[in-house]
């Protein structure tokens, strides 16, 4: 079975070519451009992995992370920020809800995500 991704990302090209490397790695992906499209998707479709960015309109990431974890499915997602802010105050933020992972997106090549969402999917699976 497949394992299904959710890109949040407003960065059109960024998105696209997340969703791009995740699909040809084998992953079913969806793919929202901002935080509230993003929440809605996730607690229809209910993917295994959710990466999303923190900075993006009609609602930020820290926004659609305390809605999703108010939700009986999206209280246990599995959910990876990927984002530009590297500061303490957002990445302390970030992780008060409950995230697999923090990366910073000028430390990670697209290779490197792919590496670290199979990492997060092996884990989960052996949960």
């Amino acid at each position: 079975m497949n394992k299904h991704i959710l890109v949040v990302e407003d960065e059109p090209d960024l998105r696209e070519a997340m969703v791009e490397v995740l699909t040809e790695a084998g992953f079913n992906v969806s793919a929202a451009a901002d935080g509230a499209s993003g929440l809605d998707t996730a607690i229809v479709e209910k993917p295994d992995l959710i990466l999303m960015d923190l900075m993006m309109p009609i609602m930020d990431g820290h926004e659609m992370l305390r809605r999703l974890r108010l939700d009986p499915w999206g209280r246990t997602a599995h959910v990876v920020v990927l984002s530009a802010m590297d500061d303490v105050a957002n990445i302390g933020h970030a992780h008060e809800a409950k995230l697999e992972d923090y990366i910073i997106k000028a430390h990670t090549s697209l290779d490197e995500l792919v590496k670290k969402v199979r990492e997060f999917i092996a884990i989960a699976d052996s949960r």
